[in-house]
């Protein structure tokens, strides 16, 4: 990742968040802080080249909202944008707050972006240190706009700058004050599709050759018709177009079989697995919106026995 394009990428998820938190009922996941991290400007401007777009994601929705800019910009929203990452939030923060009940005392965010749990549970200081991993100009991105939006960082809070496909990811926590003795959870969001299948597997195994057992992670991934399945009007195709276009293609699939195995040589086991079904009965059922569960995208919860 360049550096715009960084600061665009954690830019447009904060978008799709703070949209969901300020327009969305009922909510699947509830960033409230995610506005403080994006301009006024910013949030115009990628609500008018959404909007300006739509021929790209639906020419039938363009002509029927072709007077209705802000339904226009509701369709893509929910349909393309936020489906997944609210519900994989949702999914992921749940699951955390029942590992730290079981004890966990860190929490590693691989790729976090303008991630805001630090801020919206300032009760857990001091009882989870948060380890955030990303870019170095993605985190100085977002150390800007803590400070613009006045953010104390917290002392149970840290940044760890790197790459994690190419750098010594332990040892560059370790620098930053982890403890590969203490009980861990990782989140693993949003990463795994744009990573090839051996970086993906070295990762974990390298994240728990050393953590104790218990210790456990959350991911997500694409099952293996994501280069098939159309999608909800066209959406599957369409986030792998854009991922192309924007020089991170989409890297990596699996069938069930095969992440079981994968995980299995990094010594986990899978405690729970939600297919696009089970999620979209979870996260999105009842509702009256354009809001589902995307297809071909699993959640795991995978833990270090």
């Amino acid at each position: 990742m360049e550096k715009n394009e960084s600061s665009l990428t954690s830019l447009i998820s904060a978008f799709g968040r703070a949209y969901h938190s300020k327009y969305d009922t009922p909510k699947i996941f509830d960033d409230y802080i995610a506005k403080d991290l994006i301009t006024q400007k910013e949030f115009e401007d990628i609500r008018k080249n959404m909007i300006q777009g739509i021929q790209f994601f639906n020419h039938e929705i363009a002509i029927k909202f072709q007077d209705q800019p802000d339904e226009i910009l509701k369709w893509i929203t929910q349909v393309q944008l936020s489906p997944t990452p609210l519900a994989r939030a949702a999914y992921c923060e749940k699951v955390l707050f029942h590992e730290i009940v079981l004890g966990a005392k860190q929490y590693v965010i691989l790729g976090a972006g303008l991630d805001t749990f630090c801020f919206r549970n300032p009760e857990l200081d001091p009882k989870l240190e948060i380890f955030e991993v990303d870019y170095p100009s993605t985190q100085d991105f977002k150390r800007n706009r803590l400070a613009k939006s006045n953010y104390q960082i917290p002392d149970n809070f840290h940044f760890v700058s790197m790459d994690f496909t190419k750098d010594i990811i332990l040892q560059n926590l370790i620098d930053e004050g982890f403890q590969p003795n203490k009980k861990t959870f990782y989140s693993l969001l949003g990463v795994s599709y744009y990573l090839t299948k051996e970086e993906i597997s070295n990762l974990i195994k390298e994240l728990f050759a050393e953590i104790p057992l218990g210790s456990s992670i959350v991911f997500d991934y694409a099952d293996d018709k994501l280069f098939e399945e159309k999608g909800l009007s066209n959406r599957v195709q369409n986030m792998v177009q854009m991922a192309s276009a924007s020089g991170e293609p989409m890297k990596s699939c699996f069938t069930y079989d095969e992440i079981e195995k994968l995980l299995e040589d990094a010594g986990l086991l899978i405690y729970e697995h939600l297919s696009p079904y089970v999620i979209n009965n979870k996260f999105f059922s009842d509702r009256s919106d354009y809001l589902k569960a995307f297809e071909t995208i699993h959640y795991i919860h995978a833990v270090k026995k």
